[in-house]
């Protein structure tokens, strides 16, 4: 069964780095190379000597590396050491916040829970102690996604950051969000040559080809996913480098049935939408507790709007009354409860009335727009199959014309699936992303977390020259 502390960030711990004075250096020198704690920074801190004769230097910004060992910083700037200097100076600054009280030393800062015990064990080395805290009222802890658990959350975890850091108390929607991210954009790439050139390139990745793209190894999961969902599309419209007959049509061709494609686009939104308000009132509990889930836009009240709406719109085309009015007393109900705290939020009176008002009529609007948003899934779709099938009439229009003209059908047939691939795949990837962030993503999250920097400096241990 999934624990609830795996639903969301990593669990994360105030603790103190505390030290005798004399051992505060070497305390630090560990943590910079335990690289799993951040530490709080003091503000206004002066500039150290380490720092001056990195300035001095005027070299370029160079990689930090700590010094075990107090180093002499003359012979460092002498021998253009910007890169012990660079590292000098950042322990220079972290020891200008250490704060003393008789002959100990002690720092604060964040740890995640699981690096707890061996970080302490590592400081224990030096005298020095790890001491749990209890967090401050009011603080957020800085936030760290668990990307390190899997191939496929590594390959997600970019597209959660792109957007901004979730909140430490949110959840961790990044596997969901990139299964979302993928089922969509393969509803808008749909060809099965087109998604298995992709599949092809995600598993090239993982292979370490090209050698120059090795720097985006970790996103083959990302690539392969959007690949197969295009592939399986592909397989639904009958399409394969286009309109080309190798594979029967098993669902519908988008050509023929644009209305029929449409309304499962909308109707893939709508579940989608309703997953999203489904995170965004867990979101808002978790954040501030029942009232907050209840009255927010994003949350219970918001949620409860959006159901009634679609329960309306769904009655009113099947004809059916009763389910009419449920749903109009179920949106009542949520537009209540979004008032509420709207109001709440207001200065009060006529004016707050009417700002309320306003609040209400514009998330009512924006309900209806985001839903509808969700036909760019059908309108792209459409868009890649009106590609293909444009270079397939020109491919047999011209392959029937004597052997030079089945060179350029060939030709033809290359350099137009080409150019519909680059095209589809830029368009198709941008409009995913769109509506992850501004249809969804707007609704799971209210506010920005902080990310978790935790200090992580190689550490010099051989003896330096002076």
């Amino acid at each position: 069964m999934l624990r609830p502390d795996a639903m969301g960030p990593v669990r994360m711990q105030r603790v103190a780095v505390v030290a005798p004075l004399h051992a505060v250096r070497e305390a630090l020198v560990r943590v910079a190379e335990a690289g799993c704690v951040e530490l709080d920074r003091s503000d206004g801190a002066a500039r150290g000597e380490a720092a001056d004769r990195l300035r001095r230097l005027r070299s370029g910004p160079a990689k930090a590396v700590v010094s075990a060992s107090p180093p002499d910083l003359d012979a460092l700037e002498r021998a253009g050491r910007a890169d012990l200097l660079a590292g000098e100076a950042q322990l220079e600054e972290r020891l200008s916040g250490v704060v003393r009280h008789g002959e100990v030393g002690a720092l604060a800062g964040w740890c995640p829970v699981v690096d707890v015990p061996a970080t302490a064990e590592r400081l224990a080395g030096a005298g020095a102690s790890l001491v749990p805290l209890k967090a401050p009222r009011g603080a957020d802890p800085p936030t760290l996604l668990r990307d390190d658990t899997s191939a496929i959350r590594r390959s997600f975890t970019p597209l959660v950051r792109t957007y901004g850091t979730v909140p430490y108390s949110d959840l961790d929607p990044t596997v969901p969000a990139g299964l979302v991210y993928a089922v969509m954009f393969g509803v808008m790439f749909g060809d099965a040559g087109h998604g298995a050139l992709l599949l092809l390139a995600g598993l090239l990745l993982r292979a370490g080809r090209p050698r120059r793209a090795a720097s985006l190894r970790p996103l083959w999961p990302f690539v392969a996913g959007a690949g197969l969902t295009s592939a399986l599309a592909g397989v639904a419209y009958g399409e394969f480098f286009g309109p080309t007959g190798v594979l029967p049509v098993l669902w519908l061709n988008p050509l023929d049935e644009p209305i029929r494609l449409l309304a499962a686009a909308v109707v893939l939104g709508a579940v989608l939408l309703a997953l999203a308000y489904g995170a965004g009132a867990v979101n808002r509990w978790r954040e501030s507790g029942p009232s907050g889930a209840l009255h927010a836009v994003s949350g219970i009240a918001g949620g409860a709007l959006y159901l009634g709406l679609v329960v309306v719109a769904g009655a009113v085309w099947l004809g059916r009354s009763g389910y009419a009015l449920a749903g109009a007393g179920i949106a009542i109900t949520g537009l209540v409860l979004a008032g509420t705290g709207m109001y709440a939020a207001t200065a009060g009176g006529p004016g707050g009335v009417a700002q309320t008002g306003v609040q209400l009529f514009d998330a009512v609007v924006r309900i209806g727009s985001n839903l509808l948003s969700f036909a760019r899934l059908a309108a792209f779709g459409l868009t890649h199959a009106a590609l293909g099938d444009v270079v397939w009439r020109g491919t047999t229009a011209l392959a029937g014309g004597g052997p030079a003209a089945l060179v350029g059908a060939v030709a033809l047939f290359l350099v137009g699936n080409g150019l519909t691939f680059a095209l589809e795949l830029l368009v198709a990837g941008v409009q995913a992303l769109r509506l992850e962030f501004y249809e969804l993503f707007s609704r799971v999250f209210e506010t920005q977390g902080r990310p978790f920097r935790p200090w992580k400096v190689p550490v010099q241990r051989t003896e330096v020259m002076s």
